[in-house]
């Protein structure tokens, strides 16, 4: 029998399930679906926006972590996120006051950062865990005509990013493995890169709801496990169309790439939270830089939305490519 490796189930056979699945409440306007990163369902005057999404490759922070994360998923579709509820899975015989409250304060910090409300959850001390696990659930709202889906990425659209890529994987890997790091560069260059949840930081909601302002933006996807390219992919996935990405244009900080080549792995398919994909229409990409720029986050043109038939291709030294698709993240190779 063949079993799947660590990471995002098989695209086709989770494709395969939920076709499965029959929506016959025509409230929900979004459902589970391959590259929209929530569910979406017609509140009256407005749409609810809402996604559930765990933290499994680090436990420092989790808390923190899956507020930021959940947050991310509902401001790319263009929503204000609002209200946040967690599943606390604690370990049996390792569970105190200390790691609990750790975990509670740090949830708490996060809400009150994005004015978030945390409105209920559950907790407990489960068997044959052997770290905590949370599972955050996060609910929005946006106004219909804001609503962005990825679904409505065309052809022509030219393809953005914020900031640069793997904040949250090298943020994640400095933290694990920081002895290692130290002894290689510094400890300074350690605890810059840990603090990359921080700066460049690991939330995009800013910059979403603050690009859905200034344009009719047609998409917008916060890649994560699998990095860059699996997110390009996702929104190619649900838009039927094919991407174009100028490889030289990819924005990657000096501790992303020193890091990633210490350990031998991809910057393009290590965990990626903290940048955001926006596909939209070329008249509005200067406007969108512009606006950004002006609140302190810097945005690149890194490539275009293109015919499906044209693939998922990558321009690398002057050549065209197949953009390659990471299975499973790049940072389960060392962790």
């Amino acid at each position: 029998m063949k079993y799947f490796p660590v990471g995002k189930l098989d695209s086709q056979l989770l494709e395969k399930l939920l076709k499965e699945n029959s929506i016959n409440d025509p409230r929900v306007i979004v459902g589970p679906q391959i590259g929209e990163d929530a569910a979406v369902i017609d509140y009256g005057k407005t749409y609810l926006v809402a996604k559930t999404d765990p933290i499994t490759f680090t436990t420092h922070r989790i808390g923190w972590y899956a507020v930021n994360i959940n947050a991310n998923d509902i401001a790319t579709m263009g929503a204000t996120p609002k209200w946040f509820l967690a599943t606390l899975l604690l370990p049996e015989g390792k569970t105190n006051a200390k790691l609990t409250t750790g975990i509670f304060r740090d949830i708490l910090r996060a809400t009150k950062e994005l004015n978030i409300t945390l409105c209920g959850g559950h907790t407990e001390i489960s068997h044959k865990i052997d770290r905590p696990i949370i599972i955050g659930h996060m609910l929005g709202e946006v106004e219909k005509e804001k609503l962005v889906v990825n679904s409505n990425a065309r052809p022509g659209d030219d393809l953005l990013l914020t900031k640069g890529i793997a904040i949250e994987g090298t943020a994640i890997i400095a933290k694990e493995k920081a002895t290692v790091i130290e002894k290689e560069f510094s400890s300074v260059f350690a605890r810059k890169a840990q603090a990359f949840i921080r700066k460049p930081g690991l939330s995009v909601v800013k910059e979403a709801l603050l690009a859905n302002q200034v344009a009719r933006i047609h998409a917008m996807h916060d890649p994560t496990e699998g990095g860059l390219f699996t997110g390009i992919a996702e929104l190619a996935k649900a838009s039927g169309t094919g991407a174009l990405v100028y490889e030289e244009n990819i924005p990657c900080y000096k501790e992303t790439e020193h890091i990633c080549k210490m350990f031998n792995i991809h910057p393009a398919g290590l965990l990626a939270s903290g940048a955001l994909l926006i596909a939209l229409p070329p008249q509005c990409t200067q406007e969108v830089i512009d606006n950004l720029k002006e609140n302190g986050i810097v945005c690149t043109v890194i490539g275009k939305i293109s015919k499906k038939s044209e693939g998922l291709k990558l321009i690398k030294k002057g050549k065209v490519v197949k953009m390659p698709v990471f299975k499973k993240d790049e940072i389960t190779k060392i962790l």
